[in-house]
């Protein structure tokens, strides 16, 4: 075995690889990408937040962010508006089509997920989880 193989940012790299490109699959019937859903998940957790807040949750920068919330607003998924006590902060609401289907979403998510862990048993399944939340810091 090569030493890339064994390489940790490597194996994390292709575990990435394969479990986005399944969630982008199931994903592209809605019209949506990973991170698209994953920004409207934080709006179903937190309904009207600030654009920075989100951006702050998903680890994304202000360029990246603005992007998806653009290409969200544009298929009907989200409205913008400017906070009434400080119009420099953007306030990101969902749309009812975005409310309808959340139940829908997040049992893709869901699905997903046990897709990509369906070979380990629930103790993997916890410990592989603890590793990359002690993984991120």
């Amino acid at each position: 075995m090569s030493d890339y193989e064994t390489c940790i940012i490597f194996l994390l790299a292709k575990a990435y690889q394969k479990a986005h490109g399944h969630f982008k699959k199931r994903l592209i019937a809605h019209g949506l990408t990973p991170v698209q859903y994953l920004t409207l998940e934080c709006l179903w957790q937190e309904e009207g937040i600030a654009a920075g807040e989100i951006g702050r949750r998903l680890v994304l920068d202000s360029a990246t962010l603005s992007g998806v919330l653009d290409r969200l607003a544009e298929a009907g998924w989200v409205i913008k508006s400017h906070d009434p006590e400080d119009k420099r902060v953007t306030r990101v609401h969902l749309t009812e089509r975005a409310r309808e289907i959340r139940d829908m979403l997040i049992r893709e998510r869901e699905e997903a997920n046990e897709h990509i862990l369906s070979g380990l048993s629930l103790e993997e399944k916890l410990l592989f989880k603890r590793f990359l939340r002690d993984v991120q810091g």
